[in-house]
């Protein structure tokens, strides 16, 4: 009998696991237009905890953000991955992708739009403190991210995995109020010195908190598998820069996530 219980316990103890992470796909709207995020959350803790936004890279909401949303309910916050472009467009190779993500980084208005729509839904909800609230983007969500903290939004801080550092509004660096953190390969050959340079002098003529962390021998999309491991086409995935950035990440969380918002 003795066994046949301790058996029942191996069995049961992933199913117990499994159950104490809920996730959804949730309808949101911004002027009209539907979108659908992703989102995961732990049911046995109790009380209000930190909302991380997630901002996909330029494909759409799908697989590994689900999972990076799965990864951050299991740290005890509540992950919402948005959705950018409207529920059913989902791009499904890298042209149609540029495609989409062109109209947003050409419209930076219409980009802040739909992020802060997901900054909103993520604070909507019931377990969410609106007061600590951080967001995270990858590639063109890495780009995303920067824009809503560029367009005042009450976040504690923002992290950029090897996203777009250019801004045509540079001026609009004066505006954010959280703490800023890049993660960027060091030999990423998609962000031009100039870029980088005038990024970097933005946030110290707006007085921003701001780290910029280079990961050496990494180029572009060094978080992706699929990006593969040829650096010579400029992007690949690099073990090291993926596990050191996430480590950054949450090493940033615990800092900000132990402040009041700010004013």
């Amino acid at each position: 009998m003795r066994t046949a219980l301790v058996l029942l316990g191996i069995v049961l103890a992933p199913v117990m696991a499994c159950a104490q992470l809920q996730t959804s796909l949730v309808e949101y709207a911004d002027r009209g237009t539907v979108l659908e995020g992703y989102v995961a959350e732990k049911t046995d803790l109790h009380g209000k905890r930190p909302g991380v936004l997630v901002v996909p890279d330029w494909m759409r909401v799908r697989g590994p953000y689900k999972i990076i949303a799965d990864k951050l309910a299991n740290m005890g916050y509540v992950a919402f991955v948005a959705d950018i472009y409207g529920k059913g467009v989902r791009p499904s190779n890298n042209q149609e992708a540029a495609a989409e993500a062109t109209k947003y980084k050409t419209d930076r208005k219409l980009l802040r739009e739909r992020v802060l729509a997901g900054l909103a839904e993520l604070e909507k909800n019931p377990n969410v403190d609106p007061n600590r609230i951080a967001a995270i983007g990858y590639c063109f969500g890495g780009t995303t991210v920067l824009e809503l903290a560029r367009s005042g939004a009450p976040v504690l801080g923002v992290v950029s995995f090897h996203g777009g550092l250019d801004s045509p509004s540079p001026e609009d660096g004066k505006k954010i109020k959280g703490k800023v953190l890049v993660l960027h390969g060091a030999d990423d050959p998609f962000s031009k010195p100039k870029d980088i340079a005038e990024f970097q002098d933005e946030l110290r003529k707006g007085n921003v908190d701001w780290q910029m962390i280079y990961y050496g021998d990494a180029v572009h999309s060094f978080t992706q598998h699929k990006a593969g491991t040829d650096k010579s086409t400029g992007n690949a995935y690099n073990e090291k820069a993926d596990r050191r950035s996430w480590e950054a990440m949450k090493q940033f969380f615990r800092e900000i996530f132990s402040e009041e918002a700010p004013k």
